[in-house]
């Protein structure tokens, strides 16, 4: 790959692994040379916070992307800059600025957006891992993993377009996977060159190349596919003489019928695909452990409908893909409160959805004891209290039954803090700590705030000691399982939290608080719902 400095992200190892950012934009042959008059180099502090540690990459853009630290959090970030800021920077910079306003466990975060004329650059989250391309070289995934990478862009999608945006770059260079096995969706785009529509047909390219190492746009690509990783980087996908993609079921062994159907009717220009929340739903639904994979193979997957007078060509006849009956209409959304009613195609059986996940009724004939998926629903708190380790008087423990009554105009608040948001460094922290009564499978925890700008984390744990300082203190100290990541100085008033083991079931959650959101006088929060979504 041609560039006028620096090695690939190909190449960036430490401790003999690959690092990667994300970007998803490599240059290509006729890409033109990377300006670099002037470039920063490593020490250098960028905003008098961000330091450069290391150079990684330059794309076909004209970005130079660095690893850096925030020496004022400590922590890693990505940054991309760009030469010169100004007018050339403008749609880097708005699509920085549109990606911080969404805040969601699959997407990668976005601290900071900065043009300096000279030059203007994006500080974002560091990501240590490697993209789905670069996974895929090693062979195609199993369908467990497949179905649970795919859920994740979904659930980032369905994020994204709740605000009406479109990310308009989803592609293997864009999903990373990190060593710890969270999945994020990377290098968003406002260009307004694509379309909601075009983001969940790429679901169906992710999908189709996880489960086959083969691209399915190469003759048609979507938007960021050619750009930044066209086919000298990625495999066309198998095509017969008529340029008709193959299924992955023709392409490999082992791909379940469900998950083949889902693919190729993503990746079908003829047949409406869903909106993102209920494809993000479906895909929840099919991803279960590898090992209850079985479970699946009659379980009534979504189908889109296509006009049942065109005969299904001889290649998807030879794949046993079912030909979708009725019109599209058959997909019936029924959003009332994200209760998403989809009929089985096929047959009678109905599959009632509660997102994000659906409740299958199994589709098997009469005699076959298929077991159903467990229905994802919302899940009764039995018990909730304040934690306060760090108060003498504890006098700010009132009111945490308004955290689960329902209504998000009542909640509880802190006291006002001054000076500083964590607590006017009197405090570690305060928490809402929820008891499920039993042992439950979680699916995700969803706090409403009453402001931005908080910080705070979803800590799991498997003790109840009494309500008491010490007590309080007993609790933080054995509450160490963290549940997907921390949001930090958070701009909306929606924290979600999804990254629970499926294998895992939980009874004690905290709720932890580490920074309260700036308010008249000082600093306080406060809490008006959570909810815990699982079965």
């Amino acid at each position: 790959m041609p560039s006028s400095s620096g090695p690939s992200i190909d190449t960036i190892t430490e401790g003999g692994r690959v690092t990667q950012v994300g970007e998803g934009q490599e240059a290509d042959e006729s890409a033109p040379p990377v300006m670099t008059f002037g470039a920063p180099t490593a020490g250098e502090i960028l905003a008098e916070r961000y330091e450069l540690v290391e150079h990684i990459n330059n794309d076909s853009a004209g970005r130079l992307v660095w690893r850096g630290v925030d020496v004022i959090l400590r922590r890693p970030v990505a940054v991309v800059l760009r030469y010169p800021g100004g007018d050339s920077a403008t749609e880097m910079l708005q699509a920085a600025v549109a990606a911080s306003r969404v805040i969601h466990p699959n997407l990668v975060g976005v601290y900071d957006a900065i043009d300096e004329a000279e030059r203007a650059y994006v500080v974002r989250e560091w990501v240590d891992g490697q993209s789905l391309r670069d996974l895929a070289t090693e062979g195609p995934l199993d369908p467990a993993r497949a179905t649970a990478i795919g859920n994740a862009v979904a659930s980032a999608l369905a994020a994204v377009h709740a605000t009406g945006m479109v990310h308009g770059n989803v592609h293997p260079g864009t999903v990373m996977i990190s060593d710890e096995g969270r999945v994020v969706l990377a290098d968003a785009r406002t260009d307004g060159a694509d379309s909601q529509e075009n983001d969940i047909r790429a679901v169906g390219g992710i999908l189709y190349f996880a489960l086959t190492g083969h691209w399915p746009h190469a003759e048609a690509p979507l938007r960021g596919a050619t750009a930044g990783h066209g086919r000298a980087a990625i495999p066309d996908g198998v095509r017969d003489a008529g340029g008709a993609i193959a299924a992955p079921r023709q392409v490999r062994a082992g791909v379940p019928a469900y998950l083949d159907d889902l693919t190729m009717d993503l990746l079908d220009a003829e047949i409406a695909p869903p909106s993102s929340d209920v494809l993000a739903a479906e895909l929840a639904r099919l991803d279960v452990p590898a090992e209850e994979e079985h479970y699946l193979d009659n379980s009534g997957p979504l189908r889109f409908a296509a006009d049942t007078e065109e005969e299904p060509s001889p290649l998807a006849a030879a794949g046993g893909r079912k030909v979708a009956v009725g019109i599209a209409g058959l997909l019936a959304v029924a959003l009332v409160g994200l209760l998403i009613g989809i009929s089985a195609l096929g047959g009678d059986d109905k599959d009632q959805q509660a997102n994000p996940v659906a409740a299958p009724t199994s589709s098997a004939p009469a005699g076959d004891a298929t077991p159903a998926a467990a229905t994802v629903r919302k899940l009764t708190v039995k018990d909730v209290r304040i934690i306060d380790p760090d108060s003498s008087n504890r006098s700010e423990l009132d009111g945490a039954d308004k955290v689960i009554d329902g209504d998000e105009d009542k909640g509880w608040e802190t006291e006002t803090y001054q000076g500083r948001p964590n607590f006017g460094n009197l405090k570690k922290g305060m928490g809402v700590w929820i008891d499920l009564g039993e042992p439950h499978t979680v699916k995700s925890v969803q706090a409403v705030l009453s402001a931005t700008g908080a910080s705070a984390q979803l800590l799991a744990g498997t003790t109840n000691p009494p309500s008491s300082s010490n007590g309080d203190k007993q609790l933080v100290a054995n509450y160490k399982t963290a549940i997907g990541q921390p949001f930090e100085d958070h701009d909306g008033t929606t924290m979600t939290f999804n990254g629970f083991d499926a294998d895992t079931k939980y009874r004690y959650l905290l709720f932890w608080i580490t920074e309260l959101a700036p308010a008249e006088g000082g600093f306080k929060l406060g809490v008006q719902e959570i909810t815990v979504q699982g079965s």
